[in-house]
């Protein structure tokens, strides 16, 4: 039954994660007062961009083509390592919060060389950005899962996040809630969301990430974004792991908490887009720090 449970979650994440955007975009519009794209308008974008033919400029190699396949594959790859919830992971062993990281930070790297391969400046400034916010971010997600893991005494998500229950949050609820701060920070860093940037503006001055795939086009246009969900869901399965501690011993009870969690969560990011501005490019610095401070603080908690 768990076998079956865990396979139930990783098949909801590979078919649900673009229904997120639809639920954040429907929010914003009824925030807006207009009636918004169709929930499912990325699943019919993917199947557009699929059927499409890919263009390559004349100065690209092989990294820009390569690099659309790496960030799906390494996204894909961070599902299967991603507990959700109470429910395990497909793939759970010692230290695989190291490698839930280190995937994501190679699916990272693979985008800002397929950028760079395109010899365009305009894109090579969007890598820059990207980088320099990374080097603050993946730090803070270390230290987040680092203090998640001291406080249960696990070292796998899976084992990490099936002690975390209604009594483990009475015992270390400080750690808890500013381990969760955190991680709501980085789910808008990490997945390019106001107040960091705006995945609607194509601005020279303000984008970040839509600037680096500006060159790619059809089924590798469509591997980026789809790619971009399942980090949305990756990052967020985190975060309601976290915040909604159902363990009630029936799975498909704890399946069905962290969907609606779920879909809470992207309820709140889309209320959190239309009540807030994006924020200046000096400030988001000192934003990701602010986050890697929080988990600092509750990992020096334990400590006391």
């Amino acid at each position: 039954m768990p076998a079956l449970a865990s396979l139930a979650a990783t098949v909801c994440a590979l078919v649900l994660a673009p229904l997120l955007f639809g639920i954040v975009n429907r929010t914003k519009a009824f925030v807006a007062g207009r009636r918004g794209p169709p929930l499912l308008q990325l699943y019919w974008d993917l199947a557009k961009y699929l059927r499409r033919g890919a263009v390559y400029g004349e100065t690209t190699s092989w990294l820009f083509r390569l690099g659309p396949v790496i960030g799906l594959a390494t996204a894909a790859a961070a599902i299967t390592v991603t507990p959700f919830g109470g429910i395990g992971a497909p793939a759970s062993f010692t230290g695989d919060l190291i490698v839930l990281a280190g995937l994501l930070a190679l699916g990272r790297f693979a985008t800002v060389l397929a950028a760079l391969d395109t010899g365009s400046s305009f894109e090579g400034m969007g890598a820059s950005r990207e980088m320099h916010f990374a080097a603050l971010a993946e730090p803070a997600l270390l230290l987040a899962l680092a203090t998640l893991a001291h406080a249960t005494d696990f070292v796998s998500l899976t084992s990490i996040y099936r002690a975390i229950d209604a009594a483990a949050w009475t015992g270390a609820l400080p750690t808890f809630a500013l381990t969760a701060m955190t991680l709501v920070v980085l789910l808008l860093v990490e997945n390019t969301r106001i107040p960091v940037d705006d995945p609607t503006t194509h601005l020279e001055l303000t984008m970040i990430h839509e600037v680096m795939v500006l060159d790619h086009s059809g089924p590798d246009l469509g591997y980026i974004h789809y790619a971009a969900a399942l980090k949305l869901w990756i990052i967020g399965s985190l975060l309601v792991g976290l915040l909604v501690p159902v363990r009630s011993g029936d799975v498909w009870l704890d399946l069905a908490a962290m969907l609606a969690g779920m879909v809470g969560l992207a309820l709140a990011i889309g209320m959190v887009e239309s009540a807030m501005a994006r924020y200046r490019l000096m400030h988001v610095p000192q934003f990701i720090v602010g986050a890697a401070t929080l988990s600092a603080v509750a990992f020096i908690i334990r400590l006391v």
